[in-house]
């Protein structure tokens, strides 16, 4: 076989790392400036310079299979070597001007951002908000969308757990934090930062008010690459309190799903979270309710928290009731487990009626209707 020369053979291999994608930033590693350089020999031996962002980047491991995975593939490459090495402070802060598109450090997901933002809110905790924003967001990127995730409930975070990446920690690249993924959706919560003050496996507190908790939102909007998304989630804290004000005030765009179970107690409160959006400027989009009846094996359904509560809050709120999910043992035991139920059991009928939910917020496109053009007539 007549091997290609080194030059061309180089190329072929500098083309074939283009379809890497580091996992977390989720873009190719050629565009990252990792790949510093790469030399091939005339018997096919190639050594490619491979940059990481940081020490103990907990991809590298992935990244160097994938690397030699998609070298090795090249026709006419005989061997792989590759020299593992760490990017210069002066190449990392290229690189994070480069993710920010020249922009300052401000918030991705202002005014001109065509991200569709939904706050996913309650008036009390305990109706299964979490579950439901976890399922829904695993759902939508299931249909192709770029999902994004904040876990905004921040005395009371769960979003980690749900997820399966209880134990995972954000990757520092100078002043961006690299969210992790799970089920292909970009998540950060404070439970990922919060460390247990005892050093072992008891649950980490957060004992913060109104000024720490404003920042802490605004660090997760400004400081968190989440890339071009298609849709962020928010998981909102239950009640009408300092995190809720916040996000309305970071967030002028977003559109707020209201989430309560079928008694009318439930939905009597849940109905306030709605008001305190409507009162903010921002949209209902629509209302849940959730722990919508027991459905039984013979079909029948008990409805141990009662009936509609969810169309009651809806009709109040002049929005559309969107989902009335049932309760689910799946979902539960799929929460518990990190395993979400729309992706191990989606003909459980809790699951079935998130994927039924996550259909009609699919087909709702990105655009600017509403939103200020910055232009003004001549």
């Amino acid at each position: 076989m007549t091997l290609p020369p080194p030059a061309r053979l180089a190329a072929d291999i500098r083309t074939a790392l283009a379809g890497v994608l580091d996992p977390e930033i989720r873009r190719p590693i050629t565009e990252l400036d990792m790949v510093a350089g790469i030399e091939t020999d005339a018997a096919g031996a190639a050594t490619i310079d491979l940059r990481l962002t940081i020490v103990g980047c907990p991809a590298s491991v992935r990244i160097e299979r994938d690397v030699r995975a998609a070298a090795s593939a090249v026709p006419g490459v005989t061997d792989v070597v590759i020299e593992l090495g760490v990017m210069t402070p002066a190449e990392r802060n290229a690189l994070v001007t480069r993710l920010r598109a020249g922009r300052p450090r401000e918030s991705q997901f202002g005014p001109e951002s065509l991200t569709r933002v939904y706050a996913v809110t309650s008036g009390k905790g305990g109706v299964g908000k979490s579950s439901l924003t976890a399922n829904l967001a695993v759902a939508l990127a299931a249909r192709g969308l770029a999902v994004g995730l904040i876990d905004a409930d921040v005395h009371g975070f769960s979003i980690p757990g749900l997820l399966g990446v209880a134990g995972s920690r954000p990757t520092r690249v100078g002043e961006l934090i690299l969210p992790p993924v799970a089920h292909d959706v970009k998540v950060i919560s404070i439970g990922m930062f919060a460390a247990s003050a005892t050093g072992d496996e008891a649950p980490s507190v957060v004992a913060w008010r109104g000024p720490m908790l404003h920042r802490t939102v605004q660090q997760f909007l400004t400081d968190v690459f989440f890339g071009d998304l298609d849709v962020l989630l928010i998981d909102m804290p239950p009640g009408t309190g300092d995190v809720a004000i916040s996000v309305g005030q970071l967030l002028p765009q977003a559109e707020y799903l209201v989430v309560t179970t079928p008694q009318a107690s439930a939905a009597e409160v849940a109905e306030r979270s709605g008001r305190l959006a409507l009162q903010t400027g921002h949209a209902v989009v629509g209302v849940v309710e959730n722990m919508a009846g027991l459905v039984q094996p013979d079909g029948t359904v008990i409805d141990v928290f009662g009936s509609g509560g969810g169309r009651a809050v809806a009709g109040r709120l002049d929005a559309p009731l969107l989902a009335s999910v049932p309760l689910s043992l799946a979902l539960r035991a799929g929460g518990d487990a990190g395993d979400p139920v729309v992706l191990t059991d989606p003909a459980d009928p809790g699951a079935a009626a998130i994927l039924a939910l996550a259909d009609r917020l699919a087909v709702r496109p990105r655009g600017l209707a509403g939103r200020s053009l910055g232009v003004s007539p001549t």
